[in-house]
């Protein structure tokens, strides 16, 4: 026969273990879609900010003059 504390303990490691089962979901396409999506278009930005952004040049070696 089981006390009332050990009950009660009994009870609270019980509701202990059901909060630790995790419960997997499966992963969405369309956020995977919207991620990839995200990352194209950073990366068109940052390409453009480097080509068309201040304090880029480049020098063309042909027109270099030598003598």
């Amino acid at each position: 026969m089981k006390l009332a504390a050990e009950k009660d303990i009994a009870a609270k490691i019980a509701a202990a273990k059901a909060k630790l089962v995790v419960v997997e979901t499966r992963p969405n396409p369309v956020a995977a879609l919207g991620a990839a999506a995200l990352a194209a278009t950073a990366a068109v930005l940052m390409a453009g900010v480097v080509i068309i952004g201040p304090g880029v040049l480049f020098n063309d070696p042909a027109m270099t003059i030598s003598r």
